[in-house]
């Protein structure tokens, strides 16, 4: 996969030269270090806290909460956390990971990130209400409330499907 994106950005670097010369590639790595550096910290700071969820959480309570047999429950605390976890994938998918290692059951899991995604707290007050007006963020949130449920259902169907 790695290969893959390094491919993809030497082939995207030379088409930049190819239409917009040397001076736009170097604009463009320039742009790239600083998102960066400004995207390494979150990225770190994730790392760690999926690190220290799994040190604080022994496997038999994450199992016992979000494991194959948590059923409503564990989808309800996986919302749960989904909506309240705020910023982008660099802090969501490094605790998705941890939970995953640490005894989540995969369709848990899934209702998390389906939750984070069209749920997340933090990206309805800061944009979504300013941007759009309370009437559709409620009619939204009300259409895309069960979303995470389905998704959780929905991959458990599959997953035993494929056993």
């Amino acid at each position: 996969m790695q290969l893959f994106f390094v491919l993809l950005a030497v082939v995207s670097g030379i088409g930049v030269w190819l239409t917009h010369g040397g001076q736009a590639v170097g604009q463009a790595a320039l742009e790239a270090g600083w998102l960066l550096v400004g995207v390494a910290p979150i990225i770190v700071a994730a790392l760690f806290i999926g690190g220290y969820v799994q040190a604080l959480m022994p496997t038999e309570l994450i199992t016992r909460w979000l494991g194959e047999s948590s059923g409503l429950r564990g989808y309800s605390v996986a919302a749960a956390a989904g909506i309240v976890t705020p910023g982008g994938p660099f802090a969501a998918f490094p605790l998705v990971l941890a939970l995953r290692q640490g005894g989540a059951s995969l369709d848990v899991c899934i209702v998390y990130v389906t939750a984070w995604a069209t749920l997340g707290l933090n990206r309805i007050v800061v944009w979504e209400i300013p941007f759009l007006g309370t009437d559709f963020v409620i009619l939204r949130l009300l259409a895309s409330l069960p979303l995470p449920f389905v998704a959780g259902w929905t991959a458990r169907a599959v997953a035993r499907r494929e056993r």
